[in-house]
């Protein structure tokens, strides 16, 4: 990984985002469904969710980074889970921030995949060595990123107030 940091503020994001959502729409896909991985893919799912049209917004919480290319052996998913009965015909687009080791995306969608018709991954970055490579990608890039919503630090001490499967 690259020393520099990618610098996303919060005007760039909207941009990046508006692209992001011309391109799902200039390949003529239709999701039925968006469904953000929390944390930062909530942004992104609402952000899409408003330019695609689409009110149906599932969330996925899942357990990986503890800190600055910091994280858990493997991804991990916390309750609670989507419930995909009666969505066999629906269309699904993922989205998320950051395609980084890609993880996290092959967890959802795999978990996702056979349950649904079609399945599709939308991130604003996608890094060189993801293991999922995603249909839409606003930008690819090896730096660290620096998002709007997480470059300052926490109001609260960090731990405060937060549960987490290390403490179950």
């Amino acid at each position: 990984m690259s020393a520099e940091r990618e610098v996303m503020d919060w005007s760039i994001y909207g941009r990046a985002v508006r692209d992001l959502a011309q391109t799902v729409a200039d390949d003529g896909y239709q999701p039925d469904i968006i469904l953000a991985i929390a944390r930062g893919g909530l942004f992104v799912a609402g952000s899409l969710g408003y330019a695609l049209a689409v009110k149906n917004l599932y969330v996925m919480n899942i357990e990986y980074y503890t800190g600055i290319d910091e994280r858990l052996d493997v991804p991990v998913m916390l309750p609670p889970h989507v419930d995909f009965i009666d969505l066999h015909d629906s269309r699904i687009l993922i989205a998320d921030d950051v395609a980084d080791t890609g993880h996290t995306l092959a967890l959802v969608r795999n978990h996702s995949m056979g349950k649904v018709a079609d399945v599709r991954c939308a991130v604003l970055y996608e890094k060189p060595h993801s293991v999922v490579q995603c249909e839409y990608v606003w930008k690819r890039t090896d730096q660290w990123i620096n998002f709007p919503w997480s470059s300052d630090e926490p109001v609260v001490a960090p731990g405060e107030g937060q549960t987490s499967v290390r403490d179950a």
